[in-house]
């Protein structure tokens, strides 16, 4: 999962960052996980990385369990400084539109998370998480009764099969990759070209990949076994669209909602207003709850802003939560030494990793791509993210809240020298023509952005590159350097698991298969053996895939170096002090949203 570009990697959200499981657990508004403590924070992150289990029609039926303490109404007033990229569900895959997505929309199933931070997947539309068979290559799944949009239109598998449907339709181009590419199987590498008309043109997949035999039935099937299938579904990408609300390309500015809340005015970039669905059923949904009367929230408020106005505490900022910004780097102390302040902040450990990728179609000398790579400053970019308590030192492209993370695999030494090795840079860069020295920066131009810019910028020019910075719009940062033919060398990305396995880091990432507009292999890595590494893990049971995607990485990072590791994404929110039921949530790696109350 992509985190955000504000100031946190872009991400299933189940960072699972969005988002991608980023199971890295879940903390009251005590000071929580993050310690300020490098490896006690890592351990943590591994410690909890649980398995995810799958529940039963029993618990998947409503109301969801009452928060202690919560009262209803009030509206809860919003801070963020980038606007969303995007609203319509199919188009969801960044952490920050993921939050919204929880408000606003159902999937078939949901993830669900208890006190103690243990996930599992319940039945969010369907009865319950889905049941397999044909040895996990067929999925079942039952819808609910009483299931209604916005409008009070009766959801049925048909809007089912048309939220499949439309992921072909090739405006549908920056959500998640998965359920589309499993339904057209190893025979259609290509999957747009096994329904190239999204549906809208009457042409339908087949009962033998998509049957919907009655109005209340919905049944996948797959060439291999899918055994992650209701943790890919519970995904903010998978949200239902109502068939006949569907507005094709226009559907990003006024979707039609399921979940507890509706938008009731959007101005793109400035503000989003959400009041109370009343078409939605508490009785039907284990997850959610519908305490506040709404929610409002203002774009383009920085995060230095948003910590200023947090930290004073007055008026309607009692009722303010920061969406996925963070305290600002230079007020962390302010926040951390005042007891009453950092009694309302959430911390923990992020599911991303941060890296400076490299366009290999552009940057095709590897010799300057190791150069870089040794010279780029993680140190420095960590301290404007708030130093220990905004992320660590990354040696390699995965995530200690992953498991195959291996700590010490550090095949450029950035643990050892953390703000980059400027010396060995240079000797790299001797004989290298000075037309391959020069480098276009694309940086998003959010606060983040600009602190990333000058520290890139700074480390590479030390070590003899010529940096031609272009500045990219914070909302549309990802969409633009997405674009396969995107006229950038270099550019900062991040990425989160979407569950607790390495195939959903190398698979969309790095896949050849995957060099398309809109898809994260944002380096454009084609390298063969890659693919086939891929392809070898993608059959294999979990222990031996684990081996396999263990030599991928090694592969990618010694052989092919499509991006420099940069550092380890750590949350830290703050709220107003009125807010309850306020905690880390492990499943979106932000404040659980899903949660939250006025207390008076």
């Amino acid at each position: 999962m992509k985190p955000f570009t504000s100031r946190r990697a872009r991400a299933v959200v189940v960072a699972i960052a969005a988002g991608s499981l980023a199971l890295t657990g879940c903390s009251e508004n005590k000071g929580s996980k993050s310690s300020g403590d490098s490896k006690k924070d890592q351990a943590e992150a591994a410690s909890q990385s649980k398995p995810v289990t799958y529940v039963d029609a029993a618990g998947s039926t409503g109301p969801a369990k009452e928060i202690a303490g919560a009262k209803s109404g009030g509206t809860i007033q919003v801070y963020q400084e980038a606007g969303l990229s995007h609203l319509d569900p199919s188009q969801i895959y960044v952490s920050d539109a993921g939050q919204v997505a929880n408000l606003l929309f159902r999937r078939l199933t949901q993830f669900q998370e208890d006190d103690k931070g243990n996930v599992s997947v319940v039945g969010d539309l369907a009865t319950d998480s889905g049941k397999s068979s044909d040895g996990g290559k067929t999925w079942t799944f039952t819808l609910k009764d009483g299931i209604k949009d916005s409008n009070g239109a009766a959801i049925t598998s048909a809007d089912v099969r048309h939220t499949v449907e439309r992921q072909f339709a090739k405006f549908i181009f920056d959500g998640p990759p998965y359920l589309q590419t499993w339904l057209a199987g190893k025979a259609n590498p290509d999957y747009r070209k096994l329904l190239p008309g999204g549906g809208f043109d009457g042409k339908h997949l087949p009962a033998t990949v998509l049957d919907t035999p009655d109005a209340k039935t919905v049944v996948f099937h797959f060439d291999t076994a899918r055994p992650d299938l209701p943790q890919t579904l519970a995904m903010a990408g998978y949200g239902i669209v109502p068939a006949k609300t569907d507005t094709k390309e226009k559907y990003d500015k006024a979707p039609v909602a399921t979940g507890p809340y509706k938008i009731a005015s959007y101005k793109a970039g400035k503000s989003l207003v959400l009041t109370k669905n009343t078409n939605w059923d508490p009785k039907t949904d284990s997850v959610r709850h519908q305490y506040p009367d709404g929610f409002n929230f203002t774009f383009g408020v920085t995060e230095a802003t948003q910590t200023q106005r947090l930290i004073a505490d007055q008026g309607a900022d009692k009722n303010a939560i920061q969406l996925t910004g963070a305290v600002e780097a230079t007020q962390i102390q302010k926040v951390i030494g005042t007891p009453s302040v950092n009694s309302r902040t959430v911390k923990g450990y992020q599911p991303y990793v941060m890296q400076l990728t490299f366009n290999l179609d552009r940057v095709k000398n590897k010799t300057v791509r190791e150069a870089a790579t040794y010279a780029v400053n993680s140190k420095s970019l960590i301290a404007g993210e708030g130093g220990v308590y905004g992320g660590d030192v990354a040696p390699n492209y995965f995530a200690p809240t992953l498991p195959g993370y291996e700590a010490k695999y550090d095949p450029y030494g950035r643990l050892k020298t953390p703000q980059g090795n400027v010396a060995k840079a240079k000797e790299l860069l001797k004989d290298v023509p000075a037309a391959e020295k020069k480098l276009v920066f694309a940086y998003s131009n959010s606060s983040a952005g600009q602190k990333r810019k000058v520290a890139i910028e700074d480390a590479l020019t030390k070590a003899g590159f010529e940096v031609v910075s272009k500045e990219v719009d914070s909302a549309s940062y990802y969409e633009q350097i997405g674009k396969v033919n995107n006229p950038y060398d270099i550019y900062i990305t991040g990425w989160g698991q979407d569950w607790p396995s390495a195939g959903t880091v190398i698979t969309p990432v790095y896949d050849p298969a995957q060099v398309s507009d809109g898809s994260p292999n944002y380096s454009h890595v084609k390298d063969p053996k890659v693919k086939e590494l891929i392809q070898k893990a993608l059959t294999q049971e979990p222990t031996e895939a684990a081996k396999t995607w263990k030599e991928a990485q090694h592969y990618l990072l010694e052989t092919v170096l499509p991006a420099a590791p940069l550092w380890y994404t750590k949350q830290f929110q703050l709220s107003g002090s009125n807010v309850g039921g306020t905690r880390y949530g492990s499943v979106s790696s932000l404040l659980d949203i899903n949660r939250l109350f006025l207390k008076s």
